[in-house]
């Protein structure tokens, strides 16, 4: 199957157009990323800092293992975190927008913590992206020590005064022990919607990328058929922008038909 990369990057910044979104035809071969929100939270809080009438440049921080890092992408330009900065500029009017890219292939919660404990200690963030659990899913580590380093990561951003959305485990068609990562990904819902904070929930939008087309669906995976590949970076930066952005004050995103 050949994977048209650069058709489908475009695809994506297409559909984020403000304050009118379009869908883009593509080949049946193609991965067809459809324009979503995949934010979930009970009563989550508003993105004010994503305001267009803030002032300042944004700064934000993506952290976790390498679904941050970008590995399957072509190039660090494709993983999700530059690409959703572009995206935020887009839908922010011009607005100067940083995001670090702190992502480090392989990590599990605890090392991933510490690093996200110091981050916040060294520096202000307006927002931090905390993708975790899938490699603690794969691995199958303690789930009740896991709930625990969720929740420490919840209080250490809080304390920091620094909002805080978590990214939840990737879906692949190749999940061994199912309900065992299934129930990583409930954990953190669970933790999440106790404490208020907004969950990125990649599991349940990759699993209705793969219902809707699990042919086209292996376009958004690399070759290892687990890491992400440009055209699924590209489709889930455009979908945490439409998640952060119909949040923020002063943003007003038209609907699309699917």
């Amino acid at each position: 199957m050949r994977i048209r990369i650069r058709t489908a990057y475009a695809c994506a910044l297409a559909m984020l157009s403000l304050p009118g979104l379009a869908l883009v035809p593509a080949q049946a071969t193609e991965f067809v990323c459809k324009p979503s929100s995949i934010i979930s939270a009970a009563a989550a809080p508003d993105f004010a800092p994503l305001s267009r009438h803030g002032e300042g440049a944004l700064r934000l921080l993506a952290i976790g293992s390498s679904s941050t890092e970008g590995i399957g992408a072509t190039s660090k330009e494709r993983s999700y975190p530059a690409r959703l900065a572009a995206l935020l500029r887009q839908g922010l009017s011009g607005r100067a927008v940083e995001i670090v890219n702190a992502g480090i292939g392989g990590e599990i919660a605890p090392q991933t913590l510490q690093r996200l404990k110091k981050a916040l200690a060294e520096t202000r963030y307006d927002l931090v992206i905390w993708q975790v659990g899938t490699n603690d899913a794969v691995t199958g580590g303690d789930l009740q020590a896991f709930r625990a380093l969720v929740a420490d990561g919840i209080a250490a951003a809080r304390k920091a005064q620094t909002g805080l959305a978590i990214l939840d485990p990737q879906f692949y068609p190749g999940i061994k022990e199912t309900p065992r990562y299934r129930a990583y990904v409930d954990a953190i819902a669970e933790i999440a919607r106790a404490n208020g904070v907004p969950v990125l929930s990649r599991f349940a939008a990759m699993s209705g990328w793969y219902q809707r087309d699990a042919e086209g669906f292996m376009a958004a995976l690399a070759n290892d058929r687990f890491h992400m590949s440009d055209a699924g970076y590209a489709c889930l930066a455009q979908d945490i922008a439409r998640s952060l952005l119909e949040r923020s004050p002063g943003v007003a995103l038209a609907s699309t038909a699917r």
